[in-house]
């Protein structure tokens, strides 16, 4: 894209499209929360029926089918356009749900479980980057980051409504209850979805050959290869997501373990954490136009760091919670600011492609998270490692630094979009 991040916005572009955009967030927070709740009650029913072997099958049954259809749905969103790709996925998504609250009412096997996260899992991963393009096309690029804040309220709120909801319908009822009310998220962001799309019109296809579906999958990778500025920023927030995990999901609760804190802390810490990352997050939405850049990526960034590296040397719970609630308010901007100067560095016409790695990073990060800080912190203990941790996410700063840096690489123009609707023959 053309526009400069770091330019001073301009109050005279076109206005966001809120309208619009608050039924964007309106279907991604029925749809989200309905998919934390299940997340919970699918992982609980394995327990049950299988003890730590079924979860652990039923979690690498959804998540790896979906890692492996992001690098395709990325490919799609930019051959086909997100309205074709959302419809047609979420509908399905919503059957599938469906049958499934069907098949799994009188199953006592785990594999019914596992064919639900299999299919599901897999159109999770090919609408994840149509998504990721639509606040591009609702919101100027000078308004993209208060739209990303407003999304970012959205992700964080999701999780603390729906795993609770989750586990006490799984509990009080059974696991097909849960996909129903899944279900009816995805019925939710479906309406939103046609609405939101209405006159998005699918790419024209251009004279020439077009490489396979297989071929362009690896698009965004090769778009990191080819334009510094999209590739800082992708370093710039893998390295945060990367060193973020360990400390908030094992080194926090073994901390207040040893040092005889009680389980309450973290519950205290955490609470604190998301308090401050939503009201930052919430001023980003109203202000984050008004905030320069630099602060926003290379200001925040850094405070996170020191203030995670801090949380590790604490005296005291109150201190902790008030130090996690500091590193939150961090978080709450410099998570939307990141990514949305990743999706403004991405070329014409490849942002479904490169937000497909965008989010495989995402969900790489975790599993490599804990695999490699888990076994440093035998050597290096608790507090040695969580250090480490905020020594790693101290080079998203300085990777953002490089990525402001960084010439912006045209490109050959976008194809065009037809600006009226399709014939009937292939609108969706």
């Amino acid at each position: 894209m053309t526009t400069n991040p770091t330019a001073p916005p301009s109050e005279a572009g076109p206005a966001p499209d809120w309208r619009r955009i608050g039924s964007f967030v309106t279907g991604q927070a029925a749809v989200q929360c309905g998919s934390f709740a299940l997340i919970i009650a699918m992982n609980w029913t394995a327990v049950q029926l299988g003890g730590r072997s079924a979860v652990t099958l039923v979690i690498l049954a959804s998540t790896l089918p979906r890692a492996l259809m992001l690098l395709f749905g990325g490919a799609l969103a930019d051959a086909l356009g997100p309205r074709a790709v959302l419809l047609r996925a979420t509908a399905t998504r919503l059957v599938v749900l469906v049958i499934g609250a069907l098949v799994t009412a009188g199953a006592h096997s785990i594999w019914p479980l596992i064919a639900v996260a299999v299919v599901e899992g897999s159109l999770l991963g090919l609408t994840g980057p149509a998504s990721g393009v639509l606040l591009t096309r609702l919101a100027p690029q000078e308004h993209l980051g208060r739209a990303n804040s407003l999304f970012s309220m959205v992700m964080r709120l999701a999780p603390i409504a729906g795993s609770p909801l989750g586990a006490w319908l799984v509990v009080a009822g059974s696991l097909s209850g849960v996909m129903l009310v899944s279900a009816a998220g995805c019925a939710v962001w479906l309406v939103c979805a046609f609405q939101v799309t209405r006159g998005m019109t699918r790419p024209e296809r251009g004279t020439g050959p077009r490489p396979s579906l297989f071929r362009r999958s690896g698009d965004g990778l090769l778009l990191l290869g080819a334009h510094p500025r999209l590739r800082w920023m992708f370093i710039a927030c893998f390295c945060m997501d990367f060193a973020f995990l360990w400390p908030a999901e094992v080194a926090l609760p073994l901390r207040a373990s040893g040092e005889g804190w009680g389980i309450g802390s973290v519950a205290a810490a955490l609470t604190a954490f998301s308090a401050g990352a939503l009201a930052s997050a919430a001023a980003g939405a109203a202000l984050a136009h008004r905030i320069p850049v630099p602060v926003k990526l290379i200001v925040t960034g850094t405070g996170l760091a020191v203030g995670m590296g801090s949380m590790a040397l604490v005296p005291s719970p109150a201190v902790l919670a008030v130090t996690a609630c500091a590193v939150g308010l961090f978080s709450g901007l410099n998570g939307p600011a990141l990514v949305t100067a990743y999706q403004q560095a991405v070329p014409e016409g490849k942002l479904g492609a490169a937000m497909s790695t965008f989010s495989l990073s995402s969900i790489g990060a975790a599993p490599l998270s804990l695999a490699v800080f888990s076994s440093l912190s035998a050597p290096l203990g608790v507090t040695g490692t969580w250090l480490l941790c905020a020594s790693v996410a101290l080079f998203s700063p300085v990777a953002a630094t490089l990525a402001l840096r960084a010439p912006l690489t045209r490109k050959a123009p976008a194809p065009k979009v037809s600006a009226t609707p399709e014939p009937t023959a292939t609108a969706v």
